[in-house]
């Protein structure tokens, strides 16, 4: 028998027997998730900008209570919103303060990922790169500076640009062999913009 939660790291239900706050399914996915968020870089995980989220993407606060993209006092630092049980995972909020995240909407499939996203990927460099959480889309995260967030076409795919009053939903799980820190962006947002 399962629960109707879902466990952080598979998707996958919950059993009965795990406790209330329990937030992986079996040993394999803690162990899993733990090494995952050994790879988010350190210029992220100092920052007290760090939420919980719910499946939906709903940001929420350690606690559970809805949490705002532009509100400081519902964020919390990495280690408090890691310990967390509330939601499906983690969030970082991005305040304008030089990182920014290049979100790439239906980058891969079945794990390859498309000509479209390979170029804006290769032209990043070396920086920390991730797999969303759908599984199908990338999180190129690195400097640069974005006065508003904005939504462009690429390709089959889009790309998501945000610097300042968004969160991203964090999943640590590193997209092939990108460094764990952030490199200089604004080439890449130029030639986007």
């Amino acid at each position: 028998m399962t629960t109707n939660r879902d466990c952080e790291h598979c998707k996958g239900p919950m059993p009965l027997t795990a406790r209330r706050h329990a937030r992986f399914c079996r040993p394999a996915c803690r162990a899993a998730a733990h090494r995952a968020a050994r790879s988010i870089p350190d210029e992220l995980t100092r920052r007290p900008r760090w939420v919980r989220r719910t499946a939906r993407k709903v940001p929420l606060t350690v606690h559970g209570d809805v949490a705002s993209s532009t509100d400081p006092s519902t964020w919390s630092r990495y280690a408090h919103a890691a310990a967390s049980s509330a939601g499906a995972g983690l969030g970082f909020v991005l305040d304008g303060d030089g990182v920014v995240c290049l979100d790439l909407d239906h980058a891969l499939v079945d794990g390859e990922l498309l000509p479209w996203a390979q170029r804006i990927v290769d032209a990043a460099g070396a920086t920390w790169v991730e797999v969303s959480a759908s599984g199908t889309g990338l999180h190129v995260w690195g400097r640069g500076q974005l006065p508003h967030g904005r939504r462009i076409k690429v390709g089959s795919g889009s790309v998501e640009l945000y610097g300042i009053g968004r969160y991203i939903a964090v999943t640590g799980d590193t997209w092939g062999g990108t460094p764990r820190r952030l490199g200089d962006l604004q080439h890449v947002i130029d030639s986007l913009l």
